[in-house]
């Protein structure tokens, strides 16, 4: 009979799974399931999984010093992904590295339909981080905080933490997400932090500073005026900025 652990969608609650998982069936028939998520079959029991610190550093652990430090970050990227079944997928990498002679390439093995899934969804987290890196814009609040708010389709915040940290180290500023009601909050010459289920003060948000109103409004009036019309081409802007970010971006917004 196939063991389901189910988990919660945190990265601890995935670790804890993980940890379980390999503990107790790795030689076995057995598979990783979210609770809020899962489908039910028969003839599989299903165990639910108690998060603990310990179990993610165990795991963190383990990752690191068998399969190396580039296969930990392609599979802590691919873990921030919104696919149901990453953590399975996860632990059927972890679980065929003890397959081959070198373990820690394992991630070269893209014939391994659970490598495969790993570094899609790796590729696809890292594209759209990447994005987001370009197309963020922040505005100053009353109090000097600045404050940019998206919507991303993965949990992206962690992977551009270090970059905004790295560009405004002398700032108070926080990117939030609506999606995941999380926050990536920096305070001025610290490192940032990640916050969870975090409810947004809409009419706080909104009470921007005298000075960008001004030039939010200068820059708004610049990026029209520097577009030809003559060469508009609505295809090709969305090629490189999709639709979906526009509703977060400044140069969209209306006077």
């Amino acid at each position: 009979m196939k063991t389901v652990y189910l988990c919660s969608q945190t990265m601890n609650g995935i670790y804890s799974a993980l940890y379980d998982a390999w503990k107790r069936s790795r030689d076995e028939e057995a598979g990783i399931a979210f609770k809020d998520m899962v489908e039910h079959q028969l003839f599989c029991e299903y165990v639910e999984v108690k998060e603990e610190e310990r179990k993610g550093v165990a795991v963190d652990r383990l990752i690191r010093n068998h399969l190396g430090e580039r296969a930990y970050w392609d599979i802590y990227h691919a873990l921030l992904s919104e696919d149901a079944g990453r953590a399975d997928a996860v632990f059927r990498v972890l679980r065929d590295a003890r397959t081959i002679k070198d373990s820690r390439k394992i991630m070269e093995h893209l014939t391994n339909p659970a490598v495969e899934k790993v570094f899609e969804l790796k590729r696809r987290v890292a594209n759209e981080a990447h994005l987001f890196v370009e197309f963020i814009r922040f505005r100053e609040l009353e109090g000097g905080v600045l404050f940019s708010e998206i919507a991303p389709k993965n949990r992206v915040l962690t992977c551009f933490g270090d970059h905004f940290s790295d560009r405004f180290p002398l700032e108070n500023w926080l990117i939030y997400d609506r999606t995941h009601k999380e926050v990536l909050l920096h305070r001025a010459n610290m490192h940032w932090i990640l916050m969870s289920g975090e409810e947004l003060d809409d009419e706080l948000t909104e009470r921007v500073t005298d000075k960008e109103r001004e030039f939010a409004h200068l820059w708004k009036g610049f990026f029209r005026a520097i577009a030809i019309a003559e060469r508009t081409n609505p295809l090709c802007q969305r090629t490189h900025l999709p639709l979906r970010f526009r509703k977060d971006m400044l140069e969209f917004e209306a006077f």
